[in-house]
């Protein structure tokens, strides 16, 4: 069996989605990777095993012999591997008394991360927690591939399903424009009137927050204009200022970005963002639990802090009680 020695976990979680979807372009969609990318993985490992798992012709996709008898092993290695992934996630985090805590840039929003940190402390002093910048490559802030415990994170996540969340803000998206375009000076800004205009978009990795971002939802099928890439918020500003798109941007973090020569606008049509607190589903480690506690506790208490939100702020999405 030397030829499979150098057979990639990822390799096996891609054959097999595309032998769950006989489907090349809803498997790339649901691996969060381009199609021809994935083709290409699929024929490597084809190659490397010296075999045909999958037919492919103008009616679809199907499973060789070879790939029907691979399928039900290849699915016990990948459960055998996301099962070791997690205890070694607990083992480390236990070894450590650390709690990971992911964001793609700090939250801001009126002290959020001291407050919660000193309840959290006060609770569990003996605990750490070590706060981890992750790109924008990455909407899950770390937790999708266990370098994370928890993570201040936007809704929608690729694979929703797998976490759980506590809201901690809801907040209306708004547009930032450079200061010397057509629409900026007007007080608010209708959607209808920023559809056809070139949109600044997260990398394709980030799924469904990417269009989120873009507004998908709101254009009636119609698909936006991406400008340019952003993958910080550096990149933001900059594509902003040289006029290569408008940016989306939810209330709390235009500090991020208001230097000089921009502005940010209200925009009617659009639903509202979500930033919350996410952890993995059925992680019921204690400092875990008391990390969304202390988030839950702080989000409440605190009234006049712009990060909580009406009626929002002891709504949670959580099934670890």
């Amino acid at each position: 069996m030397a030829m499979t020695a150098d057979v990639h976990v990822r390799d096996l979680r891609y054959f097999v989605t595309v032998a769950e979807e006989l489907h090349f372009t809803r498997a790339a969609e649901r691996l969060y990777v381009s199609q021809p990318a994935l083709s290409k993985q699929i024929r490597a490992l084809e190659r490397q095993l010296g075999v045909e798992l999958l037919r492919r012709d103008r009616h679809g996709v199907e499973l060789t012999a070879a790939g029907s008898a691979l399928l039900p092993h290849a699915r016990r290695v990948l459960e055998a591997w996301a099962q070791g992934a997690s205890v070694m996630a607990e083992t480390r985090a236990e070894q450590r008394g650390t709690l990971v805590v992911g964001m793609s840039n700090s939250p801001g929003r009126g002290g959020l991360l001291p407050a919660i940190r000193s309840r959290f402390t006060a609770a569990h002093p003996e605990a750490a927690v070590r706060l981890r910048q992750v790109s924008w490559d990455d909407p899950t802030a770390g937790l999708a591939d266990g370098d994370t415990d928890m993570a201040f994170v936007w809704l929608p996540l690729p694979g929703q399903h797998r976490y759980a969340w506590t809201v901690v803000a809801e907040e209306p998206r708004l547009v930032a424009l450079p200061d010397t375009h057509p629409l900026a000076s007007r007080p608010e800004i209708d959607f209808t009137d920023l559809a056809e205009e070139p949109f600044l978009a997260l990398p394709k990795s980030a799924g469904p927050l990417r269009d989120h971002w873009l507004a998908v939802e709101e254009r009636d099928g119609r698909l936006p204009r991406v400008g340019a890439e952003i993958a910080s918020t550096e990149e933001t500003y900059e594509a902003l200022v040289a006029g290569l798109g408008v940016c989306l941007v939810a209330v709390g973090n235009v500090p991020l970005i208001t230097l000089g020569g921009l502005v940010t606008r209200p925009v009617r049509g659009l639903a509202p963002s979500r930033y919350v607190l996410a952890w993995r589903k059925g992680d019921r480690r204690p400092l875990v639990r008391a990390y969304a506690e202390a988030c839950r506790r702080v989000t409440e208490r605190v009234p006049g802090m712009p990060f909580r939100p009406p009626d929002m702020a002891t709504t949670s999405h959580d099934d670890t009680g």
